[in-house]
């Protein structure tokens, strides 16, 4: 059959590669993960040079339910993260947190249910105010600008540098990706929290909850962070073919060469055997259902023969490309009991 549409090509070709590295029932599982870990590693180009943190705090604030501490932190030699800490003000003790990062939005004040841009209480009243909702379960909540995203960059109506402005593909030609650098912050985020806030964080459950493109990072880091006890990557787990290949995606969602040996689902069974949530709107258009549940099946299949089952979970929220808390959050709670 001959083919004159180049993007066809490259669907057709895509659909009839079956991914190098996808894991066989016949391999040691975590022999397997090992390889596979290293190989992502590669693809994402991460940043390879740690340095100081350089913590600062920069404000406090009291609100009725919570307080927020404002800081940042160096997280490569000269970048600096802005990120904000909120502590329940029923908390006793150390308690699970909460890692709650925007997608492709106008900021992290998303989280804390603050409107500032046009269109950002519909961000709001579709489930992102994640950060409040944690607090309201009792639980501390993190939050990050992320890369190209909000004070990290944005244009003049707030929108994401790396969506208006493809500003995240200069990295690109440095050898580095977006979702790397993005994956590389979350990191050095828990070796911050761990270090200056103590006193509240439950180490051993720590979770990692976003939606869109904040569950794209969520689902990479929780790829290769073990220190992610939780992970629930939202609107955003799908197959390559299904969803960034087929329609119009941001370009920070794409990395060089993986396809070729990894589909999402391959590589969600790299966070096995610690828990994971897959949340997904039967009618998201740019993460259809059918490649999410596709993708599903394999991570499924994974925990299913490591004997951990009962650690992985698809909720299906009615509607289309947002989070579903109250879908989400009562799976959440089982897994933090």
């Amino acid at each position: 059959m001959k083919i004159h549409n180049s993007h066809e090509y490259i669907r057709e070709r895509a659909e009839n590669i079956v991914p190098s590295m996808r894991y066989k029932k016949s391999e040691d599982f975590f022999k397997w993960r090992d390889m596979a870990k290293k190989k992502l590693t590669e693809l994402l180009m991460l940043p390879t040079e740690t340095c100081e943190d350089m913590f600062s705090i920069i404000a406090e604030k009291d609100f009725k339910e919570y307080k927020r501490i404002d800081f940042e932190f160096q997280s490569e030699l000269g970048y600096f993260v802005s990120s904000c800490f909120l502590i329940p003000k029923n908390h006793k003790g150390k308690t699970p947190t909460v890692i709650c990062i925007q997608g492709h939005s106008t900021g992290m004040h998303i989280s804390f249910g603050e409107a500032i841009y046009d269109g950002d209480k519909d961000l709001i009243a579709g489930g992102r105010d994640f950060a409040l909702r944690t607090v309201s379960e009792g639980f501390c909540a993190v939050t990050i600008e992320q890369r190209y995203m909000g004070s990290a960059g944005h244009n003049e109506e707030g929108q994401p540098a790396c969506l208006s402005d493809n500003e995240g593909m200069a990295t690109l030609l440095l050898g580095r990706t977006a979702i790397g650098e993005r994956v590389w912050d979350i990191s050095r985020l828990i070796d911050v929290i761990t270090k200056y806030f103590s006193e509240y964080v439950d180490t051993d459950k720590i979770v990692c909850l976003r939606n869109s493109g904040g569950g794209t990072s969520t689902f990479y880091a929780s790829c290769l962070d073990e220190r992610i006890f939780l992970s629930v990557p939202s609107c955003s787990v799908c197959t390559f073919e299904d969803s960034i290949m087929a329609m119009w995606h941001c370009p920070c969602n794409f990395i060089p060469g993986i396809r070729k040996y990894f589909d999402m689902g391959d590589l969600g069974c790299l966070i096995a055997p610690r828990k994971l949530i897959v949340v997904c709107g039967i009618e998201d258009n740019i993460f259809p259902i059918a490649g999410v549940e596709k993708s599903y099946e394999i991570i499924k299949n994974a925990y299913d023969y490591i004997g951990k089952s009962e650690d992985c979970k698809l909720v299906k929220g009615n509607g289309g490309h947002q989070f579903y808390p109250d879908d989400a959050w009562p799976v959440i709670r089982n897994y933090l009991k």
